[in-house]
Protein backbone atom coordinates (compact mmCIF):
# COMPACT_ATOMS: atom_id res chain seq x y z
CA UNK A 1 0.00 0.00 0.00
CA UNK A 2 1.14 3.06 -0.90
CA UNK A 3 0.88 6.12 2.01
CA UNK A 4 1.94 8.72 0.10
CA UNK A 5 1.07 10.53 -2.87
CA UNK A 6 3.81 10.84 -5.52
CA UNK A 7 2.73 13.82 -6.41
CA UNK A 8 2.74 15.05 -3.05
CA UNK A 9 6.24 13.73 -2.19
CA UNK A 10 7.73 15.32 -5.34
CA UNK A 11 6.37 18.67 -4.46
CA UNK A 12 7.75 18.31 -1.05
CA UNK A 13 10.91 17.25 -2.08
CA UNK A 14 11.15 20.60 -4.50
CA UNK A 15 10.17 23.14 -2.02
CA UNK A 16 12.33 22.02 0.82
CA UNK A 17 15.96 22.73 1.62
CA UNK A 18 18.10 19.99 -0.15
CA UNK A 19 20.85 17.99 1.85
CA UNK A 20 24.74 18.85 1.37
CA UNK A 21 26.66 17.56 -1.04
CA UNK A 22 27.73 14.22 0.59
CA UNK A 23 24.57 13.36 1.04
CA UNK A 24 22.72 13.80 -1.99
CA UNK A 25 25.61 11.92 -3.51
CA UNK A 26 24.97 9.23 -0.96
CA UNK A 27 21.66 8.73 -2.08
CA UNK A 28 22.31 8.65 -5.61
CA UNK A 29 24.97 6.08 -5.15
CA UNK A 30 23.01 3.97 -3.27
CA UNK A 31 19.53 4.12 -4.82
CA UNK A 32 21.89 3.35 -8.36
CA UNK A 33 23.94 0.52 -6.59
CA UNK A 34 22.43 -1.26 -3.49
CA UNK A 35 20.01 -3.90 -3.46
CA UNK A 36 18.50 -2.44 -0.48
CA UNK A 37 17.66 0.83 -1.07
CA UNK A 38 14.39 1.41 -0.30
CA UNK A 39 16.29 1.17 3.01
CA UNK A 40 17.51 4.47 3.13
CA UNK A 41 15.72 7.03 5.13
CA UNK A 42 15.76 9.66 1.79
CA UNK A 43 16.46 13.23 1.73
CA UNK A 44 12.91 14.25 3.61
CA UNK A 45 13.22 12.31 6.37
CA UNK A 46 16.90 13.18 6.53
CA UNK A 47 16.15 16.87 6.99
CA UNK A 48 13.49 15.88 9.82
CA UNK A 49 16.44 14.12 11.48
CA UNK A 50 18.36 17.07 11.03
CA UNK A 51 16.29 19.02 11.94
CA UNK A 52 15.00 17.67 15.60
CA UNK A 53 18.71 17.03 16.47
CA UNK A 54 19.59 20.05 15.59
CA UNK A 55 16.53 21.87 17.74
CA UNK A 56 17.49 19.38 20.63
CA UNK A 57 21.75 19.90 20.39
CA UNK A 58 22.06 16.70 21.67
CA UNK A 59 25.14 15.42 23.59
CA UNK A 60 24.61 11.80 22.99
CA UNK A 61 22.77 10.05 20.71
CA UNK A 62 22.05 6.13 20.14
CA UNK A 63 21.13 4.69 16.75
CA UNK A 64 19.94 1.06 16.20
CA UNK A 65 19.86 0.14 12.62
CA UNK A 66 22.90 2.31 10.77
CA UNK A 67 22.47 0.68 7.47
CA UNK A 68 24.87 2.88 5.24
CA UNK A 69 25.25 5.97 7.53
CA UNK A 70 22.68 8.24 5.77
CA UNK A 71 20.55 8.87 8.69
CA UNK A 72 23.63 8.85 11.22
CA UNK A 73 25.26 11.59 9.19
CA UNK A 74 22.15 13.83 9.14
CA UNK A 75 21.53 13.45 13.16
CA UNK A 76 25.13 14.05 13.73
CA UNK A 77 24.02 17.46 12.35
CA UNK A 78 22.83 18.97 15.96
CA UNK A 79 25.50 17.58 18.09
CA UNK A 80 27.05 19.67 20.36
CA UNK A 81 30.82 20.03 20.37
CA UNK A 82 32.73 16.70 22.06
CA UNK A 83 28.87 15.20 21.21
CA UNK A 84 28.62 11.87 20.43
CA UNK A 85 25.95 9.13 18.67
CA UNK A 86 26.94 5.71 18.68
CA UNK A 87 25.22 3.62 15.97
CA UNK A 88 24.85 -0.26 15.62
CA UNK A 89 24.91 -1.88 12.60
CA UNK A 90 24.23 -5.43 12.05
CA UNK A 91 25.61 -6.47 8.26
CA UNK A 92 29.16 -5.74 8.21
CA UNK A 93 29.42 -5.15 4.78
CA UNK A 94 26.62 -1.86 5.07
CA UNK A 95 28.97 -1.30 8.40
CA UNK A 96 31.91 -0.85 6.24
CA UNK A 97 30.10 1.33 3.52
CA UNK A 98 28.84 3.32 6.87
CA UNK A 99 32.24 4.06 8.08
CA UNK A 100 33.64 5.21 4.63
CA UNK A 101 31.00 7.74 4.72
CA UNK A 102 31.62 8.89 8.40
CA UNK A 103 36.01 9.39 6.90
CA UNK A 104 34.75 11.24 3.81
CA UNK A 105 32.25 13.52 6.10
CA UNK A 106 35.16 14.05 8.81
CA UNK A 107 32.99 12.89 11.34
CA UNK A 108 34.84 9.78 12.40
CA UNK A 109 35.52 11.29 15.96
CA UNK A 110 31.66 12.18 16.95
CA UNK A 111 30.36 8.87 15.54
CA UNK A 112 31.00 5.59 17.30
CA UNK A 113 30.53 2.97 15.17
CA UNK A 114 29.21 -0.47 16.87
CA UNK A 115 28.98 -3.96 14.72
CA UNK A 116 27.11 -6.64 15.55
CA UNK A 117 23.63 -7.70 17.65
CA UNK A 118 22.31 -4.36 19.02
CA UNK A 119 20.68 -7.08 21.69
CA UNK A 120 23.65 -8.02 22.44
CA UNK A 121 25.59 -4.41 22.20
CA UNK A 122 23.33 -2.11 23.91
CA UNK A 123 23.84 -3.58 27.48
CA UNK A 124 27.71 -2.56 26.94
CA UNK A 125 27.63 1.02 26.06
CA UNK A 126 27.72 3.01 29.29
CA UNK A 127 26.11 6.37 28.19
CA UNK A 128 22.33 8.46 29.49
CA UNK A 129 20.69 9.17 26.08
CA UNK A 130 19.51 12.87 24.95
CA UNK A 131 18.05 11.39 21.40
CA UNK A 132 17.12 7.69 20.06
CA UNK A 133 16.64 6.45 16.75
CA UNK A 134 15.34 3.01 15.88
CA UNK A 135 15.37 1.59 12.78
CA UNK A 136 16.35 -2.27 12.69
CA UNK A 137 14.45 -5.48 12.77
CA UNK A 138 11.23 -5.10 13.30
CA UNK A 139 10.46 -8.03 15.33
CA UNK A 140 12.64 -6.24 18.48
CA UNK A 141 11.16 -3.27 18.24
CA UNK A 142 9.54 -3.12 21.92
CA UNK A 143 12.93 -4.90 23.12
CA UNK A 144 15.28 -2.18 21.94
CA UNK A 145 12.92 0.10 23.21
CA UNK A 146 12.74 -1.58 26.93
CA UNK A 147 16.42 -1.97 26.74
CA UNK A 148 16.65 1.86 25.44
CA UNK A 149 14.40 3.86 27.61
CA UNK A 150 15.55 3.11 31.18
CA UNK A 151 18.98 5.23 29.78
CA UNK A 152 16.80 7.27 27.88
CA UNK A 153 17.44 10.61 30.40
CA UNK A 154 14.13 12.39 31.97
CA UNK A 155 12.74 14.52 29.38
CA UNK A 156 14.37 13.13 26.33
CA UNK A 157 13.74 11.78 23.21
CA UNK A 158 12.95 8.62 21.39
CA UNK A 159 12.36 8.65 17.31
CA UNK A 160 11.07 5.10 15.69
CA UNK A 161 10.83 4.91 12.04
CA UNK A 162 8.28 2.66 9.87
CA UNK A 163 5.33 2.26 12.63
CA UNK A 164 3.01 2.10 9.70
CA UNK A 165 4.51 -0.40 8.02
CA UNK A 166 3.61 0.11 4.41
CA UNK A 167 0.19 0.62 5.45
CA UNK A 168 -0.15 -3.06 6.52
CA UNK A 169 -1.38 -2.03 10.62
CA UNK A 170 -4.19 -0.30 8.75
CA UNK A 171 -5.57 -3.63 7.77
CA UNK A 172 -8.38 -5.40 9.35
CA UNK A 173 -6.43 -8.24 9.52
CA UNK A 174 -2.72 -7.53 10.25
CA UNK A 175 -0.56 -10.36 8.74
CA UNK A 176 3.34 -10.59 8.46
CA UNK A 177 5.41 -11.02 11.22
CA UNK A 178 7.00 -7.68 10.81
CA UNK A 179 3.69 -6.04 10.48
CA UNK A 180 1.79 -7.70 13.60
CA UNK A 181 5.50 -6.52 15.43
CA UNK A 182 4.61 -3.00 14.59
CA UNK A 183 1.39 -3.33 15.87
CA UNK A 184 2.43 -4.50 18.81
CA UNK A 185 4.96 -1.98 19.67
CA UNK A 186 2.38 0.74 18.76
CA UNK A 187 0.13 -0.51 21.15
CA UNK A 188 3.36 -1.30 24.06
CA UNK A 189 3.99 2.61 23.52
CA UNK A 190 0.35 3.81 23.64
CA UNK A 191 -0.21 1.59 26.66
CA UNK A 192 3.52 2.67 28.43
CA UNK A 193 2.20 5.87 30.96
CA UNK A 194 6.57 6.75 31.21
CA UNK A 195 6.17 8.68 27.86
CA UNK A 196 4.03 10.51 25.69
CA UNK A 197 3.83 10.02 21.57
CA UNK A 198 2.94 11.01 18.43
CA UNK A 199 2.75 9.23 15.27
CA UNK A 200 3.92 11.12 12.00
CA UNK A 201 3.10 10.28 8.33
CA UNK A 202 6.37 11.00 7.59
CA UNK A 203 7.54 8.41 5.18
CA UNK A 204 6.73 5.18 6.30
CA UNK A 205 5.21 6.55 9.82
CA UNK A 206 7.86 8.29 12.46
CA UNK A 207 6.84 8.25 16.32
CA UNK A 208 7.77 10.41 18.18
CA UNK A 209 8.46 9.67 22.08
CA UNK A 210 9.33 11.93 24.74
CA UNK A 211 10.77 10.28 28.33
CA UNK A 212 8.02 11.72 31.08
Amino acid sequence: MSLINPLAEEYVKTYSTSLDNLLSQIETDVNQSHSHAHLLSGSIQGKFLMFISEMLKPSRILEIGTFIGYSTLCLSKGLIDEGLIHTIELRTEDAALAQNYFNMANRERSIKLHIGNALDILPTINEEWDLVFIDADKVNYVNYYELTLPKLKKGGWMLVDNVLFHGQVLEEYIKGKNALAIDEFNKHVANDNRVEQLILTIRDGITIIKKL
